[in-house]
């Protein structure tokens, strides 16, 4: 799916804050240095859109961007971030929560993990949750120029089974480095958003 527009559209915390339309959403999360906002940006071609903080954990806000003009793209704060107070974290978590537990414009979760580690408990905890609430979840394990070749599947098994990924369920490997199998990438998580956009 080609990309031609992509535009910042609001940032929120509370519901009353998101965008009062009813067309479709796909929610971005990840802990606070996935690099969340690299994919984003690779992914819309657009370098600046999301903004890539040197200070992760520094994203607290549901960011809302409006792509090719039929549905939005959101990206959820980060979590796990160790540096900052539990008082800080609990509210981050409650602002996901919150986007998540009632959000019928929301067709699709896309999980981000680091491809070079052990998926952690929060993000089990997310994978889990998403799934609670019946979304349609894609799994992608980013920064794939940072592993070998020949560590590649001890990675891919790793991260499905911490996450207990069902064996049909497909775990995608990105860089927002070299971008390799982007136009591929683009096309699973947004062509149906797309497809159900127009038949609406």
């Amino acid at each position: 799916m080609k990309i031609k527009t992509s535009d910042f559209v609001t940032s929120a915390v509370k519901r009353e804050q998101y965008p009062d339309t009813d067309i479709n959403e796909i929610a971005f999360v990840g802990r606070s240095n996935v690099g969340k906002s690299s994919i984003i940006n690779s992914l819309t071609n657009r370098r600046g859109l999301a903004k890539v903080s040197q200070t992760p954990g520094k994203t607290r806000l549901i960011n809302f961007f409006i792509i090719n003009n039929e549905f939005h793209l959101v990206d959820l704060p980060g979590y796990g971030y160790a540096k900052v107070s539990k008082t800080e974290k609990a509210s981050w978590g409650k602002i996901i929560e919150n986007y998540l537990t009632d959000r019928p414009q929301l067709k699709k979760v896309v999980l981000l993990v680091d491809s070079r580690h052990k998926p952690t408990e929060d993000d089990i905890l997310m994978y889990d949750w998403i799934n609670h609430y019946g979304y349609d979840i894609e799994v992608v394990a980013t920064k794939k120029d940072k592993i070998k070749n020949s560590e590649f599947r001890k990675c891919e098994k790793l991260i499905r089974e911490t996450l207990k990924l069902p064996s049909n369920k497909k775990l995608h490997f990105f860089s927002s480095l070299n971008k390799i199998g982007k136009e591929e990438l683009s096309d699973i998580l947004f062509s149906d958003l797309v497809d159900e956009t127009h038949s609406n």
